[in-house]
């Protein structure tokens, strides 16, 4: 399969392979977001060298594979295996200067599994870099790993050698929902925008997950193979997620399993007093460390003081709301489409969708271009989870709502949109308001919504 959207990202690695002088660059993101798949697609034939670091290794394991792999592109067997990471690097310098390549593409896959305990990998790759690698005009080397936390700690904030030696960082997203539609149609998918939208609120738009969808089967019989079978595919994927990607993961789920259970969003306070935890400290790192891996974010509401945390990872919201536990029966996803939770889930499923994709809404709303902030506004009459605050002096507040046919507004849709509106025009003086709906087969106008929605948009805007 050809690789879906990632441009700007291709873009900047081909830059970078023509480059005339030592780059730098690191490619970080959420696990299973397709940053290595990116790196092979793009440079995969130029590699010099290419390993990866083993997830729960130690550190004879990771020099042992780091060794492995220095054999495979090229060094001399009479060298023996490295015992430390100074050796190692030494041998690489070996690898780069018998290559014939004009531009020597270094990629060291899943950095942080090689910076085991007292293994003093960072103190080798600061060298290796900072007295030899950089005074070549040949060499690129990428350095790429899941752990968001630890690349930025350690190598784009780092205080010592490494600072401000980095020359390139991409952070990887995950796919848009456009990017998800073409991605599932390349595999020969073609459902619905409906079921394209609820695939993105179940696994959201991340590529290892909708790989592993089969298009010989409905949505439904896909989620129940990959969360709801016995052996599913996905059935230990949450507890591998985590630990593959923090020494103690335990506290980190803690809090993902509290904000999990709030909408709004929780402050730190909360999220202490909820998970019972008591160091402060570690709490404040595990928070960014999650924010930094992309499964929390973390936001200041308009009208509101506090600082909000709130989970935003489709997949493990999807985990923890369903498949987390199950009875002996493992009742199916088809099943659990007729009861009330799903329908929650649904509504607050679709409103974390619309935020994710705010651009491809600000492009449907034609201010692609326009300076604007986007907003969630909590107050104690009313919670409002976006509005778009325009340059041209127009709050547009969004309204979504899931649902299988057009919305037909109720009298109590009406009153709370006409709160929400109250709310912002005292928050937002002297600008005019837009409630826009958002919902999957648009609007049934009748007298509720009558000169009070003023635009709508529909799935087949946002996923086409």
């Amino acid at each position: 399969m050809n690789t879906i959207g990632r441009k700007d990202e291709k873009l900047e690695l081909q830059r970078l392979y023509e480059s005339d002088s030592a780059e730098f660059a690191i490619v970080y993101g959420r696990r299973r977001v397709g940053k290595t798949f990116l790196v092979r697609e793009t440079l995969g034939d130029c590699f010099c060298f290419y390993s990866t670091g083993l997830a729960r290794g130690d550190k004879k394991d990771q020099l042992g594979a780091f060794y492995g792999s220095l054999l495979e592109y090229g060094l001399p067997v009479q060298f023996a295996r490295p015992k430390t990471w100074f050796e190692a690097f030494d041998l690489l310098k070996k690898v780069v200067e018998k290559s014939p390549r004009r531009r020597k593409v270094l990629f060291i896959d899943e950095m942080p599994w090689l910076d085991t305990a007292k293994s003093k990998f960072l103190t080798a790759l600061d060298l290796f870099w900072n007295q030899w690698a950089s005074a070549r005009k040949d060499i690129l080397l990428i350095g790429c790993g899941s752990a968001a936390s630890w690349m930025v700690k350690n190598i784009i904030r780092n205080r010592g050698g490494l600072h401000n030696r980095i020359t390139c960082k991409i952070k990887l997203s995950p796919f848009t929902l456009p990017e998800v539609k073409e991605f599932l149609l390349a595999k020969g998918i073609s459902w619905e925008n409906r079921d394209v939208a609820e695939t993105y609120m179940i696994l959201g738009g991340i590529p290892y997950y909708l790989n592993l969808l089969d298009k010989h089967f409905s949505l439904a019989q896909n989620i129940d193979r990959l969360f709801f079978k016995e052996s599913a595919l996905l059935e230990d994927e949450f507890d591998n997620l985590y630990a593959s990607l923090f020494k103690n993961a335990k506290g980190h789920i803690k809090i993902i399993e509290a904000l999990a259970k709030k909408k709004s969003g929780m402050t730190r306070e909360e999220i202490l007093k909820e998970t019972k935890q008591q160091d402060g400290g570690n709490v404040g790192i595990r928070l960014e460390e999650l924010e930094q891996c992309g499964f929390i974010r973390k936001f200041k509401a308009v009208g509101n003081k506090g600082k909000f945390y709130q989970l935003t990872d489709f997949y493990t919201r999807f985990y923890l709301s369903f498949a987390k536990e199950q009875d002996e029966n493992r009742q199916k996803w088809v099943q659990m489409q007729n009861t009330h939770r799903y329908s929650t889930w649904c509504g607050l499923a679709f409103e974390r969708l619309c935020q994710s994709q705010i651009d491809r809404i600000k492009d449907v709303l034609r201010i692609s271009g326009m300076a604007s902030s986007h907003y969630s506004v909590q107050t104690d009459s009313a919670q409002i989870d976006m509005v778009i605050d325009r340059a041209d002096r127009i709050i547009t507040l969004c309204e979504m709502k899931f649902y299988d046919q057009p919305y037909a507004f109720t009298r109590d849709d009406q009153q709370k949109l006409q709160n929400k509106i109250s709310v912002i025009r005292e928050l937002f003086k002297r600008k005019n308001i837009q409630p826009v709906l958002i919902s999957p087969y648009g609007l049934r106008p009748n007298s509720y919504s009558v000169n009070l929605i003023q635009q709508v948009i529909t799935l087949d805007e946002l996923c086409d």
